[in-house]
């Protein structure tokens, strides 16, 4: 069998920081027969110089459209915004499998590239389940960004621009010293708490200092009687982490935030699953992504009424880009070493046939 080359692209997305491989991956990847090409990428939380280290051949920032058409193309966020056809094989997030936005030209692309996708949020194992995901750091820094952006709301100031944290022990100390060294008496409701994201948001309010009766912990059991509800009004910051896939009523929307008057206390809503341009939104008080140079969006409500902000930035977990990076290239590893076997390995044949599936739907919706 020959060697399998994998080709690690630079990440294009602002301030992305995060790596779908790391040195550590790498490594294991290039002991198991591998060639591991690495774009430069000053961006990216590794050195260059890390992968390199461990054995990776370095090539230029961007180059990857020049690469072998046969060597996969691997990157975690979408690429840019363009009509040209791609005909490698990319490992990615594409957010283009749900209907989001631009949603059929990028997979218009790859069919007239003749190109595959194999979709990073869809990648599962025999049971399902997703075999690697950034949930859990998703939900620790957004839980993180809505504290820091209630202790700004506070101050009678918006949050400024976010800037990603060595490791986890710098993010908790960072947020409780803006909080005035401890979150005590701050009130949260987590929604889709015992999935990975939730459970992520729920560590970081208890590292922070809020009392375990002051974190609400919502699944599917508590939302069952359908929204929208009015103990996210009576919260200080409300966390969303439910992976959506159908219609389901509002969990809150801009007339009961009206009709609640002055008596809210909500402040700060963190939509970590960014589902904006979802047509099913359980949050339709919003209608842009936010970004690290302006993390929150204010909810158009009466001028009268207080402040209510809104986090919706899809790559929460760059805050906490070595760790966040490490746990997910971990997870995605074994996958990684079936790639040689991609046309018999069931979570790389179950991958590239919801590509095609996906892909004849945007090729109607195309007209092509």
């Amino acid at each position: 069998m020959s060697t399998q080359h994998l080709w690690l692209r630079c990440e294009k997305k602002e301030f992305e920081r995060r790596s779908a491989l790391t040195p550590t991956t790498a490594k294991k990847l290039i002991d198991a027969g591998f060639q591991i090409s690495v774009e430069r990428d000053e961006q990216r939380i590794f050195d260059d110089a890390e992968f390199e280290a461990v054995g990776c051949t370095l090539v230029d920032n961007n180059s990857w459209p020049t690469a072998p058409i046969d060597v996969p193309i691997i990157g975690l966020k979408e690429l840019p915004v363009s009509q040209e056809p791609l005909p490698h094989t990319h490992i990615q997030f594409a957010h283009c499998y749900k209907r989001q936005a631009g949603w059929s030209s990028v997979l218009a692309r790859f069919y007239k590239g003749g190109g595959t996708l194999y979709d990073l949020e869809f990648l599962t194992d025999a049971t399902g389940r997703r075999v690697a995901a950034f949930g859990y750091h998703a939900g620790f820094a957004g839980a993180a960004a809505g504290a820091l952006a209630l202790a700004a709301q506070r101050s009678g100031e918006k949050l400024g621009r976010l800037e990603p944290y060595e490791n986890e022990t710098a993010m908790i100390e960072g947020v409780k010293n803006t909080l005035g060294g401890s979150a005590s008496g701050v009130k949260a409701l987590v929604i889709g708490a015992l999935g990975r994201c939730g459970r992520g948001a729920v560590d970081l309010f208890r590292k922070i200092g809020l009392a375990e009766d002051d974190i609400l912990k919502w699944d599917m059991a508590e939302t069952a009687k359908g929204g929208p509800f009015q103990e996210i009004l009576d919260v200080d910051i409300f966390v969303n982490c439910i992976y959506l896939s159908s219609s389901i009523p509002p969990f809150l929307d801009n007339d009961q935030i009206t009709a609640a008057g002055q008596d809210r206390r909500l402040s700060v809503v963190v939509d970590v699953s960014c589902d904006t341009t979802n047509p099913f939104n359980p949050i339709p008080i919003y209608s842009i992504n936010t970004t690290f140079s302006e993390p929150t969006v204010p909810v158009d409500i009466r001028q009268d009424l207080p402040l209510l902000s809104v986090i919706s930035i899809d790559h929460l977990p760059t805050l906490l880009p070595r760790e966040a990076s490490e746990q997910f290239s971990s997870d995605l590893l074994p996958s990684l070493l079936e790639l040689p076997r991609r046309n018999t390995a069931k979570v790389w044949t179950d991958a590239e046939k919801l590509f095609h599936e996906k892909q004849k739907e945007a090729v109607q919706a195309e007209n092509l």
